[in-house]
């Protein structure tokens, strides 16, 4: 568990993510996968260009997650810190070097 001195890491590595997708994997779902790349491209830009993180949905911090309307679809993305085998939780999610992070990106009608 981390303690609340790493949160902002967290976030950092969070929004490194989906701002560039680098530093982890990115996971479309079915629903995506299904829409034209250029639907594709504006969702992933809707979701790099968010930074209307707030209590009431990313409670710890970590700038995770979010439900947008997105390309006249709800969307919702999420990232997971798993660990380096991807198997259990990562030990410590501030650590990139012991995390493996995983942004999911999914139609609100497939959760």
């Amino acid at each position: 568990m981390t303690n609340i001195l790493d949160v902002g890491r967290i976030a950092a590595l969070n929004d490194i993510l989906r701002r560039s997708l680098t530093g982890g994997t990115l996971v479309f779902t079915a629903g995506i996968v299904a829409l034209d790349r250029e639907r594709q491209q504006v969702i992933l830009d809707a979701i790099a260009a968010f930074d209307r993180f707030d209590a009431d949905n990313y409670p710890h911090g970590e700038h995770d997650f979010d439900a947008s309307e997105v390309a006249g679809e709800r969307v919702f993305f999420k990232i997971d810190c798993f660990d380096r085998s991807g198997r259990f939780a990562s030990p410590d999610p501030a650590d990139a070097s012991v995390t493996a992070r995983v942004l999911t990106v999914m139609l609100a009608g497939e959760y």
